[in-house]
């Protein structure tokens, strides 16, 4: 069965609701029933805003799309904008110059590497890690624990966490917990002793140093992070290796040596801490391998890092798609294809105006909202208490690759490599595998343990090692192309739309933190006919096709054992695994485009 579906789920069951998910991007409701063992039988997710991007974006310069587009997240910040510029240069046949390549790889690599390490400290960690516990933690214990984590990290001495404990009893008196006010600390789902607790801790104030400075490359070559500027035709930025000005300036040696340091922290704290974090706690938590869903059976890429400029083929990270879980054949992946991919809304609320169990291609999407509650729904509009899934339920649409759901993301990406042959994927799994097996005293295959939450959890981290280690070469190939004497950064020969055809169409794609990402855009006379995007979490997060098919999300949940149906531990752990990104799959805008409400900070 390479398709899980919805008639053989039971919705009979007690009904838990978890709205919002928290500690994601954006609005995300989760319901799912429980049997009498309080194993989850029935999931269904939902997207609880509109996104009427493609709408705002019809009519516009195609040159000013990536600045639009890029405002889809502020998480997943500049791959929506190199996504963008990447489909209008499709359309118009342009052929960035290799500085471009790299600076562009190196800004997109740079994203990655921040937002894998934000999501697992920040963001995942807390599903596993009890910062409350760490309280009772003997900072001398955690001293001999991170020696045998992780020997090379220096910040390992017994005095370093007994203040970083201080600190935490600090904050925990003080009595503003924040995000930690309203964890479920004593709920047995958590395992790990305090010693790990209180590692884990320090790790997270670690990593919230790094994650600012990682992201200062956005601002060498892009101007600016959040939303760093791109360029159709290019990058933004001019290299001038004689300029020794001050911020500001060109790129120069001294920026580009600053970006090396960057690279060299980052590379560091991925290797001596974010992997050694990942692998210790999935050895405590070893029996808790669920959530595999669709990762077990179909997963999609559409490859990534491209090291012959227009040759896909020499991608670190392989397009295609797997079904059935049969690795031993990969579908090749062809997003121009209308019979391979298409977006369904029986189930989401807009229309297509006709038999919606006819999908439609991103060059001919729709984007038309139908708000509509089915009759099994509990509540009303403005205070639903169940959905009824056998009716629309989402502001996210259901893409399918050849009429199946997928799973795309990290994890897809690695079983992909590693199923096509990547050694240095394969290195890093096997690698990775013998250590979780030699420390917990399994005897684990790849296909028994990567399908699974932990798995998922681990991919991220994997390619994070591959992001930094891979920057160092990107690096080395600019400073060597440079001062061959190329410091071309832009093509604008097809910068004036005179020099357009009247009518064109592009498809830009990339593989964003979160997964498979595609913008298709028509344009015509100059302005932009039709823009759509499938976002990754349009494809984990989607709802329930017309042949009752499942999305990612909803799959990973089933059959998952639950301590406590009211404080919703297991479903959290699952859903942040994927990092969900409901602000890229969904958007809102009051009718009138006027001010829906302002918000003042102190």
């Amino acid at each position: 069965m390479s398709d899980l579906n919805a008639a053989s789920l039971d919705n009979s069951g007690r009904r838990i609701v978890v709205d919002p998910v928290t500690r994601i991007e954006g609005h995300m409701r989760c319901e799912v029933n429980v049997d009498e063992n309080n194993i989850i039988r029935n999931a269904v997710s939902t997207g609880t805003m509109w996104r009427g991007l493609e709408v705002i974006l019809k009519g516009r310069d195609p040159r000013d799309a990536w600045a639009f587009v890029e405002r889809i997240c502020g998480v997943c910040t500049g791959t929506h904008a190199l996504t963008s510029v990447r489909a209008v240069e499709d359309a118009l046949g342009i052929q960035i110059p290799y500085n471009a390549h790299l600076i562009r790889h190196l800004m997109d690599k740079t994203l990655q590497v921040h937002d894998h390490i934000v999501h697992f400290y920040h963001l995942h960690a807390l599903d596993w890690v009890n910062p409350v516990n760490a309280l009772k933690a003997d900072p001398v214990a955690t001293s001999e624990l991170q020696k045998m984590v992780s020997p090379h990290h220096p910040k390992s001495s017994p005095g370093y966490f007994r203040d970083v404990q201080t600190r935490l009893k600090k904050f925990v008196e003080s009595g503003q917990l924040g995000l930690f006010a309203n964890g479920y600390w004593d709920n047995p789902a958590y395992k790990l002793p305090p010693a790990a607790d209180l590692m884990a801790v320090a790790h997270y104030l670690e990593a919230l140093d790094l994650q600012k400075d990682i992201v200062k490359i956005h601002t060498i070559f892009g101007g600016k992070n959040p939303h760093p500027n791109y360029m159709v035709g290019g990058v933004a930025c001019a290299i001038n290796l004689d300029d020794v000005g001050a911020s500001g300036a060109p790129v120069n040696m001294t920026s580009l040596n600053f970006v090396l340091e960057r690279i060299r922290e980052a590379q560091a704290f991925t290797k001596h801490v974010y992997l050694p974090d990942v692998l210790a706690i999935a050895g405590i938590y070893k029996d808790w391998l669920y959530g595999g869903g669709l990762s077990g059976q179909n997963v999609l890429s559409y490859g990534t890092y491209t090291q012959v400029p227009g040759d896909k083929s020499t991608d670190l990270l392989p397009a295609g798609a797997i079904i059935g879980g049969n690795w031993n054949e990969v579908h090749p992946v062809d997003v121009r294809d209308p019979e391979q991919i298409k977006e369904f809304v029986s189930h989401s609320w807009y229309t297509y105006g006709g038999d919606e169990t006819q999908g439609l291609h991103p060059w001919e999407g729709v984007t038309e909202p139908k708000f509509e509650l089915g009759p099994n729904t509990k509540g009303t509009k403005t205070d639903i208490k169940e959905l009824d899934e056998s009716a629309k339920y989402s502001w996210i649409k259901s893409p399918r690759w050849r009429g199946h759901a997928m799973e795309v993301g990290p994890l897809a990406r690695y079983i992909i490599a590693y199923a096509s042959g990547k050694e240095y994927v394969q290195e890093q799994v096997d690698r990775s595998l013998s250590a979780f097996n030699h420390a917990t005293g399994l005897d684990l295959g790849l296909k028994q343990f990567l399908p699974s939450t932990l798995g998922r959890t681990l991919a991220r981290a994997l390619e994070c090692e591959l992001c930094t280690d891979t920057m160092l070469d990107d690096w080395h190939a600019l400073i060597n192309n440079i001062k061959a004497g190329d410091s071309s950064t832009a093509n604008v020969e097809k910068w004036d739309p005179s020099s357009w055809p009247k009518e064109a169409q592009g498809v830009g794609i990339n593989e964003a933190p979160r997964g498979a990402l595609g913008h298709w855009i028509k344009i015509k006379d100059g302005k932009i006919d039709n823009y759509q995007a499938i976002v990754p979490t349009t494809w984990n997060g989607s709802p329930r096709d017309h042949n009752g098919n499942i999305g990612a999300f909803e799959a990973s949940l089933l059959d998952t054992p639950m301590e406590r149906p009211d404080e919703p531990v297991e479903i959290l752990r699952t859903l942040h695994s994927f990092d969900p990104c409901l602000a890229c799959s969904t958007h809102v805008l009051s009718p009138d485009g006027q001010e829906l409400t302002k918000v003042k900070v102190r």
